[in-house]
Formats: C-alpha cells, structure tokens, sequence
C-alpha cells in the first residue's frame, strides 16, 4: 500500500473518529492529499465542491424526495396501506405481509429507505401492536422491507452513483425490479418462519366490493411508477424529468384528487424536502474533491494492485468487493460509502470486464443492508424511533432478515445472470 493511498485512509478515519459529519471529514481528507501531493490549491477545492454540486443529474434527488414528502402528507401513503390489509390482513401474520406489499408500491414513489420505514413504520407498528404482534419483530420487519426502496425503480441511491460512477441511471433503475422482487419473497418467507406458531389477531376478510374499493383508492398510487418506468425505458424522459413528473404528480393527488394537502402541509414537505436534499448535495459536492484526488493520485490502481490474486475471476472479486463492502456499511451510511468507494472501485470493474450495470446494482444492494447494521444503521435506528424499541430488541429483531439478504446478496454474486438477464429483457438488448 502506497503512501497516497494511506494517506488518504489515515486522514479520513481520523476526522471520522473525532466524530466530525463526514462531508467536512471528506473535505480534510481532500486537503491532506493536496498538502502531501505538494498540489494544495484553495481554487482546487473551490473548483471541485462547485463541480460536485452543480450536476443536472442531482436535481432528480430534489424532486424525488419532495414527491415522497408531498405522497405522505398527501393521503397516498396511507391508502396504500389500506389496499395491502384488505389485500393480505386476514391471513396469520398478515399485517407482516401487508408491510412487505406495502414497502414494495412505496418503493416505486420515493426511492428512500428512511422515508419509506418511517412512513410505514408510524402507520403500521401501533395496528400491528393492537392485533398482539410483538413491537420489536414489526419494527425489525419494518426496517428489513424498508429497504426494498432503493433496490427498485425510482432509487435515490442509484441516482447517486449513477452521477458519481458516470453510469445510465434507467437502466440501474430497471436492473432492480427482479431482484427486488426475490428480496420481497425471501422477507415473506422469513416472516412466515418467524411467525408460524404465534396467534395472531387478525384482520377480518373483506369483501371483492371492500376490495375493490381499496384498490381504487389506491389506484393513482399505481399509476406513477407505471408512467415513470415506462417513459423512462421509452427514452420519452430523463430521470430528472421523471423525478419533476413524480413531484407534480404528488401534489396533484394530493391537492385535486384526496384534497388533504393544504398549504400548510405543502409548506412543511418542502421544508422537509430541503433539508434532507441539502445534506446529500453538500456530500456530493464534498465528494467530487475526493473523487478527483482519487483519480490524480491513481489510488484505483493501487487498489487493483492488492486485488491482483482475484482480479481474473469476477466472481471472486464481486465476493471480495462485498466483503468490504458490508464491512464499511457498519461504520458509515450509505452515501458517503457510495461517494467514497464509486470512482475508488469503478476503475476496477471496468478493468475487470464486470458489467457497471450489475455492479452498481449489486454495490447498491449491499450498502442498503448496512442501514440494518448496528451502530450506524440509519433504518435501524429510524424504526426503533418510530417503534418505540430499544436498539437492543429490534437488533435482535432484524438479524434473521439481515442474514436473508446476505444470502441473497451471495445468490446474486455467484448467479450475475439473475440480474443481467432480466434487465436484457427490459433493456430490449
């Protein structure tokens, strides 16, 4: 390992550990490279902050996390909830089922774990608690489910590294549905495992009339991520126009159709949606000075260097990658690893012949599960807020689901087709 590079490592572990947020963490490590390369420039930094901010692609984050607000405090949330009980409630464990369904039709209308566990997770762990189900466990499944979000179509995370590792985010967007899928059916059969001798209270079965008419409530929820993946694999729009679209749509629903949003709630969702926004922008823009150190002092090479032994074979070095991987998602949110390990690791796959698509998917997929890892687990943590557990339950809680998708995370490592082959299908290629 090159001085740069520890460097680099050094001084970024470093300002972490003295517990300094990891944008300006990002930004100091920036400048120990510049002083130790001899090239320290404040217009360097200027220039690269400016850089990291003003890229078309980011804007689709604003708008998608605006349309996640505007849906939750537009009545949308809400409704499809009500489709997922009258659905699925009346069976044992149903309301289980009904966070699963529930966080999969989420998942097409924010693209965030957080919001998605939060606004679930608020509705549904009183109802759940009500009908005799352990707070702990819901919470846990909750937080598990919550995380099909950012796997599916329209995912805040595969925006990100689409900007950062120069990547087609539709069809990042479109390598997410089956896989997606597989996860919503391992998580259901893990609760049914879980939940197989416990009596529940459940739900009473409704009527084909009652469920119609839960359907139809819920049917404008359906329709934007059929008009979103559509337009986008038509080419009719971009992702950043998608994500405007979605936004104009929510209030739309929200204002027109439901009449539930009002200007104060409006208000508050855009604060809301600021807020949240410009913490990501401040660490994409944080992130553009690393990245482009990165690439000038050559630190992917170096990284090639020690992943030699494995480089010929891409499924060792996929298993290698998410070994890593998994292990700094214990210690750091999704996207600052995202930004951090992006222009670190795309040099790599790219000299290794691994598809970027199925990368960037599979990187995605795995920085996702370490939001349900303890300590930093920011799912984890919003569920056992909004449960109202202790970290210690809801940790135990969520262990059996995190090993699923470890294991699903393995499958899709060692079987790449059961990501490539159903994005060829989507992709018309």
């Amino acid at each position: 390992m090159t001085m740069t590079l520890t460097v680099f490592l050094v001084s970024l572990l470093a300002v972490m550990a003295l517990g300094i947020p990891i944008a300006f963490a990002l930004i100091m490590s920036g400048i120990a490279l510049l002083i130790h390369m001899g090239m320290y420039d404040t217009q360097i930094l200027a220039a690269n902050l400016i850089d990291g901010a003003d890229n078309f692609p980011l804007m689709a984050i604003a708008f998608f996390i605006l349309a996640g607000e505007l849906m939750n405090a537009g009545g949308i949330s809400k409704r499809i909830i009500a489709f997922a009980v009258a659905l699925v409630g009346h069976v044992r464990g149903g309301l289980g089922y009904v966070a699963i369904i529930a966080s999969l039709i989420f998942s097409g209308l924010s693209g965030s774990a957080v919001a998605d566990t939060a606004a679930l997770g608020a509705v549904l762990i009183p109802i759940m608690a009500e009908a005799g189900y352990d707070r702990a466990k819901s919470a846990a499944l909750i937080a598990s489910a919550g995380i099909i979000a950012p796997i599916m179509p329209l995912s805040v995370p595969m925006i990100i590294f689409g900007v950062t590792g120069n990547v087609s985010i539709p069809k990042l967007f479109m390598s997410g549905i089956v896989p997606g899928l597989l996860l919503c059916f391992f998580l259901a059969a893990t609760w049914a495992w879980i939940v197989r001798k416990e009596r529940f209270q459940v739900q009473p079965r409704k009527s084909f009339a009652e469920l119609l008419k839960a359907a139809r409530g819920a049917l404008w929820a359906f329709i934007l991520p059929a008009i979103i993946i559509v337009g986008l694999r038509g080419g009719v729009f971009t992702p950043t126009e998608a994500a405007s679209i979605a936004a104009f749509y929510a209030l739309f629903v929200g204002v027109v159709v439901y009449r539930e949003l009002t200007l104060h709630k409006i208000i508050e969702a855009l604060v809301m949606a600021a807020k949240t926004t410009s913490i990501i922008m401040f660490l994409a823009a944080a992130a553009m000075v690393s990245s482009w150190l990165i690439a000038v002092a050559n630190i992917p090479a170096q990284i090639a260097q020690i992943l030699a032994p494995v480089m010929e074979n891409k499924i060792m070095l996929m298993f290698a990658i998410n070994v890593v991987v998994l292990l700094v998602g214990t210690a750091m949110d999704a996207t600052p690893t995202i930004l951090i390990l992006t222009p670190v690791l795309m040099p790599i796959i790219q000299k290794a012949g691994i598809d970027p698509i199925y990368f960037g998917f599979m990187f995605v997929f795995n920085n996702m599960i370490g939001l349900l890892t303890p300590p930093v687990g920011t799912v984890l943590n919003v569920a056992a807020g909004v449960g109202k557990v202790s970290m210690d339950a809801i940790i135990k809680g969520v262990m059996p689901y995190m090993w699923v998708e470890i294991l699903l995370l393995l499958l899709l490592t060692f079987f790449p087709q059961l990501v490539l082959v159903p994005l060829s299908w989507f992709i018309g290629s």
